[in-house]
């Protein structure tokens, strides 16, 4: 008698912790749903001021200069400029506009992120990335080697405040080795991560630098500084326009539907 009591005992705290568990879970950080005549905004990222000059790489004295001075397309002495902020006209490039406050919306879309490490230059400069859902295992996120006779070994990392996550390391032996690191973004947290960043070690200059974002509503400004986020459900939000090498600013609008908010940013 006194057994089956403790046995009982012991086990309806049990449940009740599981249950309790269950019950106040995680909910889920985003979700799709029908917009019906959704609103948009759209606009122009300026920059103000003068853009930092290049970033200056001597090939002479990198791996595979032979290779590399002939492919990367460096100046005269062997230097690869690297233009990390590009302005033409007060417009920039390369900047992610995205709205950080928005719970329920649109689905996302099922494009894959194509990283391209080609004439010892890595491709898109910038991005974006995403956690990957549970259901998905892979083409969210690949990499891939151009370089004929050329070893790249990408590296994937968050970088915080005071600490840099390392997300994974791979080995890309020659022309057409790609890899598919989409398991690996199953670790970003929201708390902790808000830029990752992907370079070769092998040359240090190959990077791609990406904003981590929790929903999908988000652009990357054009070469005019052009920009538009659409389907959006009406309310207010707060929209952060951000770029690795200048900084990042932030502004509230009001979204009605089926209505166009026109949105005009400055950087820094």
């Amino acid at each position: 008698m006194y057994t089956n009591f403790k046995t009982v005992f012991l086990v309806l705290p049990l449940a009740l912790i599981v249950s309790s568990s269950i019950a106040f879970a995680k909910k889920p950080q985003y979700t799709e749903i029908e917009v019906g005549n959704g609103g948009s905004i759209s606009g122009t990222i300026k920059f103000e001021g003068q853009a930092p000059p290049p970033v200056s790489v001597n090939l002479n004295e990198e791996k595979n200069s032979e290779f590399c001075l002939e492919n990367a397309n460096p100046n005269k002495h062997g230097e690869l400029l690297i233009h990390h902020v590009e302005v033409k006209d007060k417009k920039l490039k390369d900047a992610v506009i995205f709205i950080q406050n928005i719970t329920k919306g649109k689905p996302w879309d099922d494009k894959t992120l194509e990283i391209n490490f080609k004439n010892c230059q890595a491709f898109p400069k910038v991005d974006i990335v995403r956690k990957t859902p549970r259901i998905l295992t892979n083409n969210l996120v690949t990499i891939e080697n151009h370089d004929s006779g050329v070893l790249h070994n990408p590296k994937g990392y968050s970088i915080g405040e005071k600490t840099r996550k390392i997300f994974f390391k791979k080995w890309l032996l020659n022309k057409g080795a790609k890899v598919d690191v989409t398991k690996s973004m199953r670790h970003l947290k929201k708390e902790r991560d808000s830029h990752f960043y992907i370079e070769c070690e092998q040359h240090l200059w190959m990077s791609v630098s990406t904003k981590v974002v929790w929903n999908p509503y988000h652009d990357i400004s054009k070469n005019d500084g052009s920009f538009k986020i659409d389907q959006i459900p009406a309310g207010h939000y707060k929209v952060v326009v951000w770029h690795p090498y200048v900084g990042e600013t932030t502004t509230e609008v009001e979204i009605s539907s089926g209505k166009n908010t026109p949105l005009e940013l400055t950087l820094p």
